[in-house]
C-alpha cells in the first residue's frame, strides 16, 4: 500500500465538500481523495458537519408567490438539445499497474507531446469547463523542471514516481499546493519517471526566457 505524506489543507477539502471549488482544482483534489482514505474520511466529516449546521438553521417562510414563480420558470426553460454521442477518445498510456483517476473519466486527455529532453505533457479538457487550465506532466528520471514560482496557485497530484523540489519529497499519491510564496525546482528522482496531474490558476512564472517560452506553449 502506498504511504501518502502530503495532503490537501482543510480549506481545499472543505471547499470540495461544499461544492465551492473551481472545476480544475476540484478535479485535482478529487484525484487525491480517491486514493487517500485519510482525506476521504475528512471530506465525509466536512459533509456531515455541513449537514448538521443546516439542521440548526431556523425555518423561513417562502413568499406566497414563490412556488408559482418557480413553476413558471421551469415551464419557460427551453428543451435541451441532445448532442450526438461521440465515442470516447482513448487516453494516452500510463506505466503498467497505474490507472487513470476516476475524476478524469469524462475528460479528454490528448496524446503525450514533447516539451523538452525527457519531458512530455498532455492537455486535459473538462467537458463542463473547457477553459479550466489542467494538464499532465511526464518527466524522465533525473530530469528537472526549470525553477519557478506562481502568480496565483498550482495544485499537483503525483500519479506515478516521485520528485523533490527542495522543500520535501513528493511521491505517488502525494498532493502539493504551491503559490507565490514558493520558488522551487522539482527534480525527479533517479530510477523512474514521474507523472503528475496539475491545475494552474494564474501563471507559472519561470526564471529563464526559454523556460517561459515552453511554459507559454503548455499554457502554464
Amino acid at each position: 500500500m502506498t504511504t501518502i505524506h502530503h495532503h490537501p489543507d482543510d480549506e481545499w477539502l472543505v471547499a470540495l465538500a461544499a461544492g465551492r471549488l473551481e472545476s480544475g482544482p476540484a478535479l485535482v483534489v478529487d484525484a487525491h481523495v480517491e486514493g487517500c482514505a485519510h482525506c476521504r474520511e475528512r471530506v465525509r466529516h466536512c459533509e456531515a458537519l455541513g449537514g448538521a449546521l443546516l439542521e440548526t438553521l431556523e425555518p423561513a417562510l417562502l413568499a406566497p408567490e414563490a412556488l408559482a414563480r418557480t413553476l413558471a420558470a421551469i415551464d419557460n426553460v427551453p428543451a435541451p438539445s441532445i448532442a450526438p454521442v461521440r465515442p470516447s477518445t482513448p487516453k494516452p498510456p500510463l506505466p503498467p499497474g497505474i490507472a487513470w483517476p476516476r475524476s478524469l473519466r469524462d475528460c479528454s486527455v490528448m496524446r503525450w507531446r514533447w516539451l523538452g529532453p525527457g519531458m512530455r505533457w498532455s492537455r486535459v479538457t473538462l467537458p463542463h469547463d473547457p477553459a479550466a487550465n489542467v494538464f499532465l506532466l511526464r518527466i524522465g528520471a533525473g530530469k528537472c523542471l526549470p525553477r519557478h514560482t506562481h502568480s496565483e496557485v498550482e495544485l499537483t497530484q503525483v500519479l506515478f514516481g516521485s520528485f523533490d523540489d527542495g522543500r520535501a519529497t513528493f511521491a505517488q499519491g502525494d498532493f502539493d499546493a504551491a503559490d507565490g510564496t514558493i520558488r522551487h525546482q522539482p527534480v525527479v528522482h533517479p530510477g523512474a519517471e514521474c507523472i503528475c496531474l496539475a491545475s494552474v490558476r494564474g501563471k507559472v512564472l519561470f526564471d529563464g526566457a526559454i523556460a517561459r517560452l515552453f511554459g507559454s506553449m503548455v499554457g502554464m
